[in-house]
């Protein structure tokens, strides 16, 4: 869904460093590791351009506030689990039409920047 149709706006919520409980192995259930989320999301934005007010626009610095207290609260055993919770978090809004979120876990494998796992939903 990178093309956007008429009407909808595409908000990116990039290189969100958060630190959490990620893992199955025993040092990652002790100990918190780094995560970068981004996040994309598609709404309708004819009220925002109507009426050029926070009522009528996706408020992302509230959905980003949520976002960073559960994930940073949270333990995760998957980076899917983190990933589908951040999402579904996410789809709350009424706004949102489309969302995708992306996490990186940095130095998970040897020889790699990252793994990472994208997952995505609409209405």
């Amino acid at each position: 869904m990178n093309r956007l149709e008429p009407g909808l706006a595409r908000i990116n919520i990039k290189n969100l460093r958060l630190r959490t409980f990620i893992g199955i192995n025993d040092e990652e259930l002790r100990k918190q590791q780094d995560l970068i989320l981004n996040i994309r999301i598609h709404y309708r934005v004819d009220g925002a351009l109507q009426h050029d007010d926070i009522d009528h626009a996706l408020n992302y610095r509230t959905i980003t506030k949520a976002v960073i207290r559960h994930v940073e609260e949270g333990r995760f055993l998957l980076l899917e689990s983190l990933v589908n919770e951040v999402l579904q978090l996410v789809m709350r809004e009424p706004k949102a039409c489309y969302v995708e979120v992306e996490a990186d876990k940095p130095h998970a494998l040897r020889f790699s920047d990252s793994v990472s796992i994208t997952l995505s939903a609409a209405r």
